[in-house]
């Protein structure tokens, strides 16, 4: 079977203008990257646009012998189709993107092999799931696929990516051979000036940079990278942002940490494999500080997990009436906020809000997927009902909600959500996992304020587990026991201070608790009513 591989490249860039030829081991960005890829049998081709400013582009790619194609400017799919016209249906086609410099012939091959003998439709390499850094990336389909796609682009969104309707036709499949090194963390793609002096520095101790392994390379990559505290990441550790724009949490008494100490603890948790941040529009400063903190090429390594505007000032009858502008305000601040154009992930605040005016609320979120700004949909809830409407919902992607080591409320639920993230792509994150700080606390206020009027049997339970369990401290005993929660993808931890953060990556290196320690916890844990476990019902704040 025949097979082509197209790199896909501009000089201009909205981020990085002119990147494509900037030098990189004395040749244009592109071209090295052109080279590195084409250490295999495979037909190569650059394609870029027809406009004049491409120009210096396809002449520098011609000096240096690569073939290119030039096509539309905002048609990037209809490019790619164009560039292999004479090629048949069932020709392999590899995607590749010019300012990303470590794919080699060699990886390219290796993904090619396991696509053809798997029978896959699709398979990209890239990022966490595959173990690799993110810019280490390629994608692979056939070339059916790709004119299938072009006839049947929904919107710019799917025409900019080239291959957004074969993965939702197809499903994703990650080529996994180097997942267990878990480099997903890591960053080597030039996407902004920063990115281009590592990787510039990153060459000039390469004698042979055309010829060099990816994963040669990717060693000498991560000695240049920050230290870190750990070996293995602490994907499932979510980073709860609250506390970095406001007041939050009734054992806080720190209060919000300055934007050096916010940029140590956010930078430190992504050199750590952090994969994500959760804030909200309704956390003050939260979205702002973030921004500001990590800039462009820090955001780019993170999931930012955002939640729309909770309209408690707006009476329902004044948000259905002008709904479309209400929510695009929200989303449009939100991103004006993370200075990004699109959202990663936007949660409704308000579970109620899945079918508020009449569901126009969320189709028009919807909507604005559709539209290329907003990625992924999800709802944050505080029930077992919200819980199942919301994961009725087949656009929900991602569910948030409370769950601590005295939280009886979500077991008959447990069963409903491993079943629904078997059929489907659900992730699931919780919050409150030390009861906004009251398991932590020894104060007999603090436990009454949460409507616990003899706290002592809890500190006792909570103390003897420890000691069974080996733990350090109840921190420790919180986080494993809701860590080895099989339906749970991950915990939303908040954090004033770099301390703190080192503390919580070292506990989830711990092993996880055995099914019969978990049963023996719940079997045997003091029982307090939702009074206690939602905070809604709290009192003096």
């Amino acid at each position: 079977m025949y097979s082509i591989l197209v790199l896909q490249a501009r000089v201009n860039s909205s981020r990085f203008p002119a990147k494509a030829l900037l030098p990189i081991a004395g040749m244009p960005l592109v071209v090295l990257a052109a080279r590195r890829a084409a250490n295999t049998g495979l037909k190569l081709i650059v394609a870029t646009s027809k406009e004049e400013s491409d120009d210096v582009l396809a002449t520098t790619l011609y000096d240096y012998g690569i073939e290119c194609y030039r096509g539309d400017l905002l048609n990037p799919l209809e490019r790619m189709v164009e560039a292999v016209l004479g090629y048949d249906d069932d020709t392999v086609f590899v995607r590749l993107t010019g300012d990303n410099v470590f794919p080699d012939g060699g990886l390219i091959d290796e993904v090619i092999k396991e696509f053809q003998e798997k029978k896959l439709d699709y398979l990209c390499c890239n990022g966490e799931p595959s173990g690799l850094p993110y810019g280490m990336s390629l994608e692979v389909t056939k070339v059916k696929h790709l004119r299938e796609s072009h006839d049947c682009a929904m919107d710019d969104y799917d025409r900019e990516h080239v291959t957004p309707y074969i993965k939702r036709k197809f499903g994703l499949a990650f080529y996994k051979k180097y997942a267990s090194l878990g480099k997903g963390h890591l960053r080597c793609t030039v996407d902004y000036f920063e990115d281009y002096l590592t990787i510039s520095k990153l060459f000039s101790k390469v004698p042979d940079p055309v010829n060099v392994s990816g994963l040669s390379l990717l060693e000498e990559l991560e000695t240049m990278s920050e230290e870190r505290m750990v070996s293995e990441n602490v994907p499932d550790l979510v980073i709860g942002a609250a506390q970095l724009g406001m007041h939050y949490g009734i054992t806080n008494c720190i209060g919000i940490p300055d934007e050096k100490e916010t940029e140590a603890l956010l930078k430190t948790a992504i050199n750590n494999g952090v994969q994500y941040i959760d804030t909200a529009r309704a956390y003050g400063q939260s979205e702002g500080r973030i921004a500001s903190c990590l800039g462009a090429v820090w955001l780019d390594r993170v999931t930012i997990m955002t939640k729309l505007s909770p309209f408690t000032s707006v009476p329902l009858r004044h948000l259905c009436d002008s709904v479309q502008a209400y929510v695009e305000a929200s989303v449009y601040e939100s991103c004006l906020k993370l200075g990004k154009p699109s959202l990663d992930v936007l949660l409704l605040h308000r579970a109620e809000h899945l079918h508020a005016c009449d569901g126009k609320l969320f189709g028009h979120l919807i909507e604005l997927k559709k539209r290329g700004m907003i990625k992924s949909l999800g709802v944050s809830v505080q029930n077992s009902d919200e819980l199942e409407f919301s994961m009725a919902n087949e656009h929900v992607e991602f569910i948030q909600l409370p769950f601590n080591i005295l939280d009886w409320r979500w077991e008959q639920s447990k069963a409903a959500i491993v079943q629904e993230k078997q059929r489907r792509a659900l992730v699931v994150h919780v919050r409150s996992i030390f009861l906004q700080g009251v398991l932590l606390s020894s104060d007999d206020v603090v436990w009454k304020k949460a409507n616990v009027d003899d706290p002592v049997p809890i500190f006792r339970w909570l103390n003897d587990y420890c000691k069974r369990y080996e733990c350090n401290d109840i921190g420790e005993l919180c986080i494993r026991y809701v860590r080895s929660q099989s339906w749970i993808d991950g915990l939303v931890i908040g954090m004033e201070t770099i301390q703190q953060l080192e503390r919580n990556i070292k506990v989830f290196q711990k092993p996880l608790f055995t099914l019969s320690q978990l049963q023996a916890v719940e079997y045997s844990r003091p029982v307090v009513d939702n009074r206690v476990l939602n905070p809604a019902f709290w009192t003096n704040q």
